[in-house]
């Protein structure tokens, strides 16, 4: 009995989650590109542009995405669920985070 509520809570999981993507097609991109960016670069990279973008503005595509997610609290929390896993686990690797 309880393999089999676990079983459906898991799935029930994975509806909502889907669901919450499916809402937002351009942020599922976005989120999909930040992944990449991270998975792909090395930790030179990332440390380059971290140094290089330090008091620089934003694109002005980036501030329209932020201004996205602060708008839309369901649309920010889907898109940090996506992204942040990934990206936590890259800056660990990468001593950028302790």
């Amino acid at each position: 009995m309880t393999k089999q509520l676990t079983i459906i809570a898991a799935l029930a999981a994975t509806l909502v989650a889907g669901t919450a993507h499916a809402q937002y097609p351009i942020m599922d991109r976005v989120a999909s590109k930040v992944i990449e960016k991270y998975q792909t670069s090395s930790c030179q990279q990332l440390w380059q542009e971290k140094a290089q973008g330090q008091g620089q503005p934003k694109p002005e595509m980036e501030q329209r995405a932020i201004q996205a997610l602060q708008q839309d609290p369901q649309m920010r929390q889907a898109f940090f669920n996506k992204v942040s896993a990934p990206i936590v686990n890259k800056m660990f690797e990468c001593g950028m985070i302790p």
